[in-house]
């Protein structure tokens, strides 16, 4: 029998537990802590979908691993309505959140040792723990062309990015998915932010005619309820693409038994079909992202990319990302240092505008 290998010698170590001491400091803070380094909804679940939860909750039955048709059209109809996408029948399926996707999908795609996943150079993580739990060798890499000639499996693009707030342009995308046709890699984008654009360039989904042609050949989307629809809680998402690269996944998932409860898929139908909800919900990120961002570049700091999504990627002056940090929590401020999402990351933190608005006022008079 072969050795086993534990974990610590297959996967990173947490990167969050590096954090807690500084939480510990900040929460020191005679008005208690401001939390924004991690990005959960901190607003209540819009009324339509914990009704629709709760009018489906008696659910004895096993539910489909492919989605309820009524979720599958709510799927479909959100795609081409906020997004311009045109997706067929068979080319959307429910997952037990994004990062659950993430984590699994080159597992799922059959990939393995020998075989490449490239994802950005400042990334969330999941995309490298994803490889690694393939067996798959993990690359960090912005350049396609200096990949060389070795085969690629999968290619991860973010956009909006997670942590930069970055978005990439429509012919940045075209040429990412030129390159992986014409080697059969097959390429992931990672969508969960697509709904909040903060400027004048609006996040366009890799699936969208203008980047793809009339193909979605080798191309699959990921998108989240977590943060549009305040259903981090839910674990609600979707993949969607390729119906040959769906249909496989499926078959894998129904023999796995990755199923969305049937009760979260019809709140999720009820999220996707309520724009109304969604829109509000950006508003009050839209007011609290312009309060942070007066504060922060108000008390020295600078501000970049930030262009969508729900994160401002902020340098200071005189302090790298773990100098930052401690800045901060002296402040009764907690932040992410940037190093958690590459290398690259070493002289920026993340900072969340996921707060309520109470606690992003007080963030915002503490950096006063």
């Amino acid at each position: 029998m072969a050795e086993r290998r534990p974990v610590a010698d297959r996967l990173p170590a947490f990167p969050w537990d590096r954090l807690a001491p500084y939480k510990q400091k900040a929460a020191a803070h005679a008005d208690g802590i401001v939390d924004l380094s991690v990005g959960t909804p901190v607003d209540p679940v819009p009324a339509v979908v914990r009704r629709a939860l709760a009018e489906a909750s008696d659910a004895p039955g096993y539910p489909p691993t492919w989605g309820t048709p009524k979720l599958r059209a709510s799927i479909q109809g959100w795609l081409e309505r906020r997004h311009g996408v045109h997706v067929t029948e068979g080319a959307v399926l429910p997952t037990v959140g994004s990062k659950e996707l993430v984590a699994w999908l080159p597992t799922l795609l059959g990939l393995g040792e020998g075989d490449r996943v490239v994802h950005p150079e400042l990334a969330y993580p999941t995309y490298d723990v994803g490889a690694r739990i393939a067996g798959a060798t993990p690359v960090a890499s912005d350049g396609l062309a200096a990949l060389g000639p070795a085969s690629v499996g999968l290619v991860w693009v973010n956009s909006p990015s997670n942590p930069t707030g970055r978005v990439l342009g429509v012919p940045h995308l075209r040429k990412v998915v030129q390159w992986a046709r014409e080697r059969g890699a097959i390429v992931a984008s990672d969508e969960c932010y697509l709904d909040l654009g903060w400027g004048d360039t609006e996040p366009v989904s890799i699936l969208h005619p203008d980047v793809c042609g009339d193909s979605h050949e080798n191309l699959l989307a990921v998108h989240s309820l977590s943060k549009r629809s305040n259903l981090a809680g839910y674990r609600a998402a979707f993949v969607a693409g390729d119906p040959a690269l769906v249909q496989e996944l499926l078959e894998v998932r129904k023999h796995a038994g990755m199923i969305v409860p049937a009760p979260v898929q019809a709140a999720m139908g009820a999220a996707l079909d309520d724009d109304a909800h969604a829109d509000e919900q950006k508003e009050r990120y839209r007011s609290r992202r312009t309060r942070l961002r007066e504060a922060f570049e108000g008390a020295g700091w600078s501000v970049e990319h930030s262009e969508a999504g729900l994160y401002l990627w902020a340098r200071h002056p005189d302090h790298d990302a773990w100098g930052a940090v401690a800045h901060l929590a002296e402040r009764g401020v907690l932040v992410a240092p940037g190093d958690f999402y590459g290398i690259a990351g070493a002289g920026h933190v993340r900072v969340a505008f996921t707060a309520n608005d109470e606690r992003v006022r007080a963030a915002a008079e503490r950096l006063g």
